[in-house]
This record gives structure tokens, C-alpha cells and sequence, in this order.
């Protein structure tokens, strides 16, 4: 990796990459000095990195050598007309990337293994449904017992974003431009992700409401928990658990909300899309927060992102803000049919179970 220290990251961010990573890289060498790549699963507890394997194999004949445990993050492609209108040379990848050294052990305490096989079960499988795991139990003693589990004591960690850190303040908002204007699934979040790896730059105009309140384009997942939250006790959303309205934030082509200056959310609000058909769900501001031109800025944001607003028809129910709606081009559809042939508009309907 570069040492340039403006893609550094640090070890907090670079353990948060590890706890997202779906599968890593582990890379050593076997008995006879063969070289071991192989994808894994892995979680991080206390400092170290854990992975299962077979009792004997390619991973177990790393045991006491030197190893690196790698992930890299892919936060956007970025063609060369982002930046230059004729030359190939700017054409690049954003991403996140971490690496971690140390030595290969095994672990022989049921117990330490239980815990780091609750904790991959807990990583892959979040929706629980399974018995819980028990050294002692005749439903795992023997499958505890016959694999192998395997831990990377780190000596050293480096992770490295690469956000445009290194671009000019004007070419970092031709990025940003460039991914407000091309309508890819995940170009907002990476509009943010270079915003917030560049914090002296100035905002877009887009990204600030009336008021000057700072607008998101993207939804972490940190923010899902105040967004359903700010949601509770939604008309439209009788019967809907949390966890199923943050569900719906993750599965939304676009999410975008509002933030005070402490990074507490204010309003949220979310789009799919098809790039024919799009639909804006869950428009919420907070009621202290109302009045402030929040809305607004959130309906713009959903609307300038061209797989919303560039499709034939866009979409959104409402009982008491079809006021605002309007100033967009939304009209009733009983008084401007959707199409010019007489349709029968039907719907499958699952009730929430009480």
C-alpha cells in the first residue's frame, strides 16, 4: 500500500471494514512453501482475527507461519470524463482496502472456539433461527470438537481509502458532480463518501436546505435506527416493526435525510427505481425540525438522482401533503390518469400480523 498519509485510515475504520466484510483473503505459505490464497470468513474479537477451516488442510499448514488477512471495498468506478473530456489517464476506482499481518494459531479451548463460531453464525446468519451453540451440548460437542479454528494474532494493521484525497478541491467536486448527475445505484453514498473524506472542501449547494441545514445523500447504516425511529407512528406504516422499516432504508435504490450539527437526523426519506417506474417512500421530518425547508431539500435530492426523476413515472402517496408534492409535477392520478387506456390499478395486500 502507499504511505501517503492522506489515504490513511485509521485502526477504528480500518476494524470497521473487517466487521462489514463479507469474505477476506488470507494469504501464506504451506509446509513446503507453497503460497496459500484463499477466501474466508472472519470476524474480529478483542483485538484478534478468528476463521474456521478443516481439521487438516491448506489453512491449518499456515499454523505458526506469517500471514496477511485482506479486504477491499469497492465505493465506485470513476470514468475518465468525471475529469477530462478527451484523455483515458483519469479513469480510476474509489475504494476502502485494509490489511492485516501477524502469526497463525490454532485454537484448542472449546469455549474460545464456541465463542468465535457464535460470532461468524451471528455475522452470516443475523436472523438467528438456529439452537445456540454449546460445547457441551450433544447437538455441537462433536462439531466443535472436529474443527478447526484459527486465530491471527495481529502485529500490525494498515488500511487505506482512496476518496479523491489527492485530487485538487475542484476536481473532487467534479466527482461529486459526476456521481449526483450519472444515476448509478450506491453514486450518492460515494458522493458522500469523498464529501466526508475531504471535509474542508465546501458543500454542494444541493447538500444544504433553506435554512443551511446539512442534507444527506445517503443513509448510513448508523442512521437507519433514528430513521425508523423518526418514523414511528407513521399512518402509513401501521403494523411495520422497526426492523422492517430499516429492512426497506437498505433495500431503497436512494435514501437521504437531513442532520443538525451534531449529526443527530432530522428527516429521512427513501426512492426505488426500476429506471422506468420510481416510487419516494417514507418522506419524515422531525416536528421540531419542520417548517425549515427540509422536505423540500430531501425531494430535490430524490428527484436529481437521474433513476428517480429520469424515469416515465414517478410515484408517492399522500394523505395531507399534496400541497408540496405538486410544486414537483405530482398531480392526482383520478384527475391524470397514469395511462390513456382504461386500467383496473391492483394490489396484493399482506396483512401485518397482530
Amino acid at each position: 500500500m502507499r504511505k501517503a498519509t492522506y489515504f490513511a485510515m485509521s485502526e477504528a475504520e480500518a476494524l470497521a471494514l473487517v466487521d462489514r466484510a463479507a469474505t477476506m483473503h488470507l494469504a501464506s505459505t504451506g509446509d513446503e512453501g507453497q503460497p496459500i490464497l484463499r477466501a474466508l470468513h472472519v470476524v474480529h474479537i478483542d483485538g484478534a482475527l478468528y476463521f474456521h477451516a478443516a481439521p487438516v488442510g491448506e489453512k491449518t499448514e499456515a499454523l505458526g507461519k506469517a500471514a496477511v488477512l485482506s479486504y477491499e471495498e469497492d465505493v465506485a468506478r470513476v470514468p475518465s470524463t468525471f475529469l477530462d473530456p478527451e484523455r483515458a489517464c483519469p479513469a480510476t476506482t474509489l475504494y476502502r482496502a485494509v490489511q492485516i499481518e501477524g502469526v497463525l494459531e490454532a485454537c484448542h479451548d472449546p469455549h474460545e472456539k464456541t465463542r468465535v463460531l457464535a460470532a461468524l453464525m451471528a455475522k452470516l446468519q443475523p436472523e438467528d433461527g438456529y439452537v445456540p451453540l454449546d460445547p457441551t451440548s450433544p447437538l455441537y460437542e462433536k462439531a466443535i470438537a472436529g474443527i478447526a479454528v484459527v486465530k491471527l494474532v495481529v502485529s500490525r494493521i494498515t488500511g487505506k481509502k482512496k476518496l479523491g484525497q489527492n485530487r485538487t478541491p475542484g476536481e473532487r467536486q467534479k466527482l461529486v458532480e459526476g456521481f449526483f448527475g450519472r444515476g448509478h445505484a450506491g453514486d450518492y453514498a460515494a458522493a458522500e463518501a469523498v464529501i466526508a473524506a475531504n471535509p474542508k472542501d465546501p458543500l454542494p449547494a444541493r447538500l444544504l436546505a433553506r435554512d443551511g441545514t446539512r442534507l444527506l445523500a445517503h443513509l448510513e447504516e448508523r442512521h437507519l435506527d433514528e430513521a425508523a425511529r423518526l418514523l414511528e407512528g407513521a399512518y402509513w406504516l401501521e403494523g411495520m416493526t422497526r426492523e422492517r422499516v430499516k429492512e426497506a432504508f437498505r433495500r431503497s435504490f436512494v435514501t437521504v435525510g437531513a442532520i443538525d450539527h451534531e449529526g443527530k437526523l432530522l428527516a429521512a426519506a427513501r426512492a426505488t427505481s426500476d429506471g422506468r417506474v420510481a416510487w419516494i417512500f417514507d418522506v419524515i421530518v422531525a416536528p421540531e425540525a419542520r417548517g425549515r425547508g427540509l422536505a423540500k431539500g430531501m425531494i430535490e435530492l430524490l428527484l436529481g438522482h437521474p433513476a428517480v426523476g429520469d424515469a416515465m413515472v414517478v410515484r408517492l402517496g399522500t394523505r395531507d401533503a399534496d400541497e408540496l408534492y405538486r410544486r414537483y409535477g405530482f398531480e392526482d392520478v383520478k384527475l391524470a390518469p397514469l395511462r390513456a387506456y382504461r386500467v383496473v390499478e391492483m394490489a396484493r395486500r399482506r396483512h401485518a400480523p397482530t
